[in-house]
């Protein structure tokens, strides 16, 4: 009998709507007096496997957090898609106050299909406003229509409702995968911002349309990987799983990155930085 029990609370909990689930959240700031950084992303910014590390989770210890809290939303699995429509980005516009400061990276999860897989997190290419209807397949939205929209338009978004709310929206690129050949080379990732494709390119299209700071974060970290070889990249930032997710070691070198974009851009976060 309790081992029925306990199956049937299993089985409610996988039917849970997904804005239930978004509140849920970690604590919010330490001090509500004091203005917030507020991180949103995906797994690169903060990861619960084993041994594995986003850079969102060592940022904090580059602030003054008697000066400024820094709270990190980010996820592992979401995308710009479904961080938004988990409900976690509205949790956020709730909780958060004129004076804030919104990081965000997304675009590692984006390019999934839009629906029937068992993720159904993919956003359009691009940064048009182009849409898609899908119908959802996985419970508990199994059935129910869902419009889908660019992966520029969430991000657009994400900037226009923070700055709706007199927030201060910074957009990154996406962290970098290990490379595959040394950097700097004509088969390797590139690292200048006149070569930019793709989500790195849409996130700073979308930061420029919506008025917002970007940081590029992706050159900057593929110029620091620019003193190794890709086995040495893959040693020392990387895991073992896969060409993705960083170690502590990654995660340290990512977050002094998105230090250095910020020490260059015109905007009160760095002045809340560490001396």
């Amino acid at each position: 009998m309790i081992l029925k029990q306990w199956f049937s609370v299993m089985f409610l909990s996988t039917l849970l709507p997904l804005s239930a689930l978004a509140q849920k959240q970690p604590a919010g700031p330490a001090d509500p007096k004091l203005p917030t950084l507020w991180i949103i992303g995906d797994s690169t910014v903060h990861n619960g496997s084993k041994g594995e590390m986003g850079w969102g989770e060592v940022i904090d210890k580059k602030f003054d957090t008697s000066r400024i809290n820094v709270v990190n939303r980010a996820i592992g699995g979401r995308s710009s898609r479904t961080f938004r429509t988990e409900g976690r980005w509205d949790l956020i516009l709730k909780e958060a106050k004129p004076g804030d400061f919104v990081l965000m990276q997304f675009g590692h999860n984006d390019g999934g299909p839009l629906s029937g897989d068992n993720r159904e997190r993919g956003s359009i290419r691009g940064i048009g406003d182009e849409t898609q209807d899908v119908t959802l397949t996985l419970p508990p939205k199994a059935g129910e229509k869902e419009v889908v929209h660019s992966f520029g338009w969430y991000m657009k978004t994400y900037c226009t409702e923070a700055k709706e709310k007199k927030l201060t929206p910074i957009v990154c690129s996406w962290i970098p995968h290990c490379p595959q050949a040394k950097t700097g080379d004509a088969a390797s990732h590139p690292t200048v911002s006149e070569t930019m494709s793709g989500y790195q390119l849409w996130a700073k299209q979308s930061a420029d349309a919506a008025g917002a700071a970007f940081i590029d974060l992706n050159s900057l970290i593929m110029k620091k990987y620019e003193a190794y070889t890709p086995k040495e990249i893959k040693a020392k930032f990387f895991t073992p799983a896969d060409n993705t997710h960083t170690s502590p070691q990654g995660a340290e070198l990512n977050a002094q990155c998105v230090v250095e974009g910020l020490k260059s851009l015109d905007s009160p976060l760095k002045d809340y930085l560490k001396k």
